[in-house]
């Protein structure tokens, strides 16, 4: 932090600037300083400032050229927001935007502080965040720890969390948070709530009820702009806010479906938020959140259906099994269209049955059922009877992960001994969307296509799920 008793700062404007212990450029190096240190002037020797580094707690001598000399005046506050409004937009430059904003905070009267400056600090905030999360040489992750150390100094938090094997650095987003509690315009509200509701900056290891309380937060953010401050976004930015919403909201109602509350109205207006995105106007960084929130709107969509389908043979019944399991079980019908006493297949999860998908094979041979065990992944069980036995299997939407994905019945083959798939996954990065025609005594792909025009099986897709699947946007 800055000392409250200093009026006339010095803040290092340069990399690895030396703090040294005389006056030339001859003598002993006492630190490497990083751009943002804020350093207290205690007098000039020459070329050099005499110097102490309150960070460090050492005193030293550093060279003007390294250095920018800064008034924390109240009449200089205005020079000092022209300064952030620059450096908020320079890549690289966030831990002197920050040492520069905390400067103006210093300097500025209390009725002068606006939004603007938390959401520049914000910005530079999360900018730098971001930047230590990616893949660099050693000498440019030395850099950015060193901004970050800079950074937290000021008072900027951060946290991180290990995904995937790597780690996943955030920003805390304290200034995004006063953003939305300060008079602030759409663009200011609008960035804050998407750099306050990142998925991948959630812990993967929240319990369910926090999961919930912070999908409910989240989506209360999202929420937190006027229908006159939406309008008048950009169409990138409410592209941006629609395809937030989406996932949100469609995490959400898995959240409700497995603590038994009504799951619908999150999950409908997921799926109408996804409709609503333009997709002329999707920047190429957008496309991969356009993908991502549509695969998680994809894994939730039935929650957004409550009409339980019936079959002329066959009947399927939900039931509680063990604390939190939710076990199925199938009956073949009588010659009255009633259920048998005893169930021919049962089998039992903890995730959510969406009885709601279930569909039967027209001769009453096989029935294909949604099984979501994760709030953006989603299986597909299917129950076969062969040689008058009946099996339950399970197909994933990938045989590696969970990351984001779905697998769904998208049809019965007329004739043949077939099913039609549809597949949706993001993997370690990778999108993959794919059409499959597979046998039903086994299960294996027979073909499969990216499009499912090329695919003359795919004649016989099913009505419903034409109309209500998000895989063909």
């Amino acid at each position: 932090m800055i000392t409250t008793a200093l009026l006339t700062l010095a803040i290092v404007t340069q990399d690895q600037a030396s703090l040294r212990a005389a006056p030339r450029d001859s003598a002993a190096q006492q630190a490497a300083l990083w751009q943002g240190d804020a350093l207290e002037i205690r007098g000039q020797r020459m070329d050099y400032l005499q110097v102490y580094d309150h960070r460090r707690e050492r005193a030293g001598f550093i060279h003007v050229s390294q250095v920018r000399t800064v008034s924390l005046q109240p009449e200089e506050a205005p020079q000092l927001l022209s300064v952030v409004r620059f450096l908020r937009e320079s890549p690289g430059a966030e831990a002197l935007g920050i040492a520069y904003t905390a400067a103006y905070l210093k300097a500025a009267p209390a009725e002068a502080i606006g939004a603007e400056t938390f959401d520049a600090l914000g910005t530079m905030a999360e900018r730098l965040a971001r930047r230590a999360s990616m893949k660099h040489g050693k000498a440019t992750s030395d850099v950015i720890s060193a901004h970050m150390e800079v950074a937290s100094f000021y008072g900027v938090g951060f946290k991180g969390y290990e995904q995937g094997g790597s780690m996943q650095l955030c920003y805390n987003g304290e200034a995004f948070r006063r953003v939305l509690a300060l008079p602030s315009d759409a663009g200011q509200r609008a960035r804050a709530a998407l750099a306050l509701t990142r998925p991948d900056c959630m812990s993967p290891d929240l319990h369910p009820q926090e999961r919930l309380a912070q999908d409910q937060w989240r989506a209360e953010v999202l929420d937190k702009l006027s229908a006159a401050q939406f309008a008048s976004l950009p169409e990138v930015s409410k592209n941006r806010l629609r395809l937030r919403r989406a996932g949100v909201l469609a995490s959400l109602a898995f959240e409700q479906a497995r603590r038994g509350e009504a799951p619908t109205a999150a999950a409908q207006r997921a799926l109408a938020e996804l409709a609503a995105v333009n997709k002329l106007e999707l920047t190429d960084n957008d496309r991969q959140d356009y993908n991502d929130a549509a695969i998680r709107v994809g894994a939730s969509r039935w929650a957004a259906e409550t009409a339980l389908p019936r079959f002329a043979k066959l009947t399927l019944a939900t039931e509680a099994g063990q604390a939190g399991e939710t076990c199925v079980a199938l009956y073949e019908n009588k010659a009255d269209g009633k259920p048998g006493k005893e169930a021919v297949a049962r089998r039992c999860t903890y995730g959510i049955v969406w009885a709601a998908s279930a569909s039967a094979h027209p001769d009453g041979q096989a029935l294909a059922l949604a099984v979501q065990p994760l709030d953006a992944w989603r299986e597909l069980w299917v129950f076969r009877k062969s040689a008058g036995k009946w099996t339950v299997e399970v197909l994933p939407p990938a045989s590696n992960g969970p990351e984001l994905g779905y697998v769904e019945f998208a049809g019965w083959v007329r004739g043949a001994p077939h099913m039609l798939l549809a597949r949706e996954t993001r993997i370690a990065g990778r999108l993959r969307r794919n059409f499959e025609v597979a046998r039903l005594d086994t299960l294996t792909t027979e073909k499969q296509a990216g499009d499912l025009g090329t695919l003359a099986a795919f004649r016989w897709q099913d009505a419903a799920w034409k109309r209500q699947t998000v895989i063909l946007r």
